[in-house]
């Protein structure tokens, strides 16, 4: 599982100095994780060290942060139904929940897969080499960094973002992406007021987070009541496995989260190392430090917009102004580092080539391993049997019956058969494509309903294949989707031999 070391260059010409043809050649890795942790320590980690980065920002990287299985950060305000949330994916109790109105924010449970319940005083979880957990300390952002899900729960039935929330809100600035958010409790409100609800809420979410595109929302009623208006039962469900869809694709694509923390990372921390030396250069060796100091960080919007035009640097990319304003007021400009071409050069040398040959190693990763899939709990209650969602359902009705579901309306189907010229008992696809049009569906839908009905590949369609292809258009004008393969069930009975 070790890494190799960097790939040795080919026979060069004399002129060609070593760290050129190191340059050229980016590192060669077993495994993502191996060249995350190889990459971070031998080319970020030194520019952070050098320009106090742990200080200002976020605690230096372990190996367990990129060794660690994802991880989901549920934040919500108290009473919004957190705890009931995790009982209800886990279907069952965990140790150290209390549900009920609890209205502290000052600490936060960690629950993680075990072979024996138990509880890990924090203490001795922050101490644990093997937990990510080591580092936590005041940064409020570093929750954010390190989990591959963060899911804002709302409840429907009392809707407030209070301004400590919109603060907590606004701290997960950069990890837009990672946001999804959970509108609980909407059983208990009317399908119209819901609606309210969710317009209030998608606007009240514009105004904090910063993002160009639309935050995921999932409606729903996460806990094992019995719903309470139960006329978007549904919606609910379609949400549901929606959003157990999304946190079941965390492990495949938690490598590909890490490494793009890490260009995030080091983005910053190239930004950093801008601004810590800027300051360093601008700092007198003898008298007016304290009055330097001072008018310094008084000017630190100026220095951000000549570091942008200076490096080409996206506005985006900068810390909070008056965040970092305040820290500076506790340092000592003095003792900055001044600029480091070098540490800067290696950090660039990551981002243009070995971040290109990891993003490979990715997709490889994943290709060559079976889907890992989140399992247990309620991720496992409707995949199988009648609950599952859209069990009997658009192209599922009549999947328990002995009788052919499409002989229901097969008799009108016949009547519209037989005044399309059929020759041989068949129609043709030119004919069976008049009729079938006047569905208004795309081609593209009529062109997947065709090569579904037409079993025997023959280019032309029976009375059955005929009905088959109508009843489908059916399912796809009642608002279902079509299945990507007929469904045992849908064959018609003398066609059954030929699909098997």
């Amino acid at each position: 599982m070790a890494s190799s070391g960097p790939a040795s260059a080919p026979a060069s010409p004399g002129w060609l100095g070593t760290d050129d043809r190191r340059k050229k050649e980016p590192e060669v890795f077993q495994t993502v994780s191996e060249g995350l942790k190889k990459l971070y320590k031998t080319k970020l980690l030194p520019l952070e060290e050098s320009y106090k980065f742990h200080e200002f920002h976020s605690p230096a990287l372990e190996d367990a942060d990129f060794d660690n299985k994802p991880m989901v950060l549920l934040v919500g305000q108290y009473s919004t139904g957190k705890t009931s949330f995790i009982r209800y994916l886990l279907e069952q109790d965990f140790p150290g929940m209390r549900i009920g109105p609890e209205p502290t924010t000052d600490s936060f449970i960690a629950v993680m897969h075990g072979n024996t319940e138990g509880v890990i005083p924090g203490n001795a979880l922050v101490v644990d080499p093997k937990k990510p957990f080591r580092k936590l300390n005041a940064f409020g952002n570093w929750f954010a960094e390190r989990v591959d899900r963060i899911i804002l729960l709302f409840d429907a039935h009392k809707l407030d973002i209070s301004d400590e929330f919109s603060e907590v809100i606004k701290a997960l600035k950069n990890h837009e992406d990672k946001i999804r958010v959970v509108l609980n409790k909407a059983d208990q409100i009317e399908t119209q007021q819901l609606m309210r609800v969710y317009g209030a809420l998608m606007w009240s979410l514009g105004k904090i987070v910063n993002t160009p595109e639309v935050i995921r929302v999932y409606i729903g009623s996460f806990w094992s009541h019995p719903l309470l208006i139960p006329d978007n039962r549904k919606l609910f469900e379609a949400e549901e496995q929606d959003l157990f869809k999304d946190i079941q694709s965390l492990p495949r694509n938690a490598a590909l989260r890490k490494l793009n923390d890490l260009i995030k990372r080091a983005r910053l921390a190239k930004v950093h190392a801008y601004i810590i030396s800027s300051l360093k250069k601008e700092m007198p060796s003898v008298f007016g430090k304290e009055n330097k100091k001072k008018e310094l960080i008084g000017s630190l919007g100026d220095i951000y917009k000549r570091i942008e035009r200076e490096h080409q640097i996206s506005p985006g990319d900068f810390p909070n102004l008056k965040k970092m304003q305040d820290q500076l007021q506790a340092q000592d400009l003095t003792k900055f580092q001044p600029l480091k071409p070098k540490l800067l050069e290696a950090v660039d040398d990551m981002l243009a080539n070995d971040i290109a040959s990891l993003m490979v190693l990715v997709r490889q990763e994943e290709t060559q391993r079976p889907n890992p899939v989140v399992k247990g709990g309620a991720f496992d209650g409707t995949l199988d049997g009648p609950f599952g969602h859209g069990y009997g359902e658009g192209a599922g009705e009549g999947i328990d019956e002995a009788e052919w579901v499409v002989a229901r309306d097969k008799p009108a189907y016949d009547e519209i058969f037989y005044t399309l010229s059929p020759v041989n008992g068949k129609v043709t696809g030119a004919n069976a494509k008049k009729e079938m049009v006047k569905s208004k569906l795309p081609n593209t839908v009529l062109g997947k309903i065709w090569k579904l009905a037409d079993i025997d590949k023959d280019g032309m369609l029976d009375d059955e294949e005929f009905a088959l292809a109508n009843h489908l258009i059916k399912v796809k004008l009642e608002g279902h989707e079509l299945p990507s393969e007929l469904p045992a069930h849908l064959v018609p009975p003398s066609k059954r031999k030929i699909s098997e």
